[in-house]
């Protein structure tokens, strides 16, 4: 039996781009990223674009303190709840 390869199409590609940034796509399904971001242009723009207007996002919040009547103890358990970017070697 053998495996049928399908292409990853640019719609496709938008509709997976912030799991592929956040580091949980399945490796089958980042090469196949990968391999459609290195042979399309629009797409690698755009995947750059994605990723510039989420870290703009972020920090236009990132010093915005949490209001005073919010506790302590839940803004400490929703920051260690938020997913973590993978570390790089």
């Amino acid at each position: 039996m053998t495996a049928v390869r399908h292409d990853l199409t640019c719609r496709e590609l938008a509709s997976f781009a912030a799991d592929y940034l956040d580091g949980t796509l399945a490796p089958t399904e980042r090469t196949r990223f990968d391999e459609h971001v290195a042979a399309c242009p629009d797409c690698a723009t755009y995947l750059r674009t994605y990723a510039d207007t989420i870290r703009l996002a972020k920090d236009a919040h990132a010093d915005d303190p949490a209001p005073a009547d919010v506790p302590e103890d839940l803004v400490r358990a929703i920051l260690q709840a938020r997913p973590r970017p993978p570390r790089s070697s």
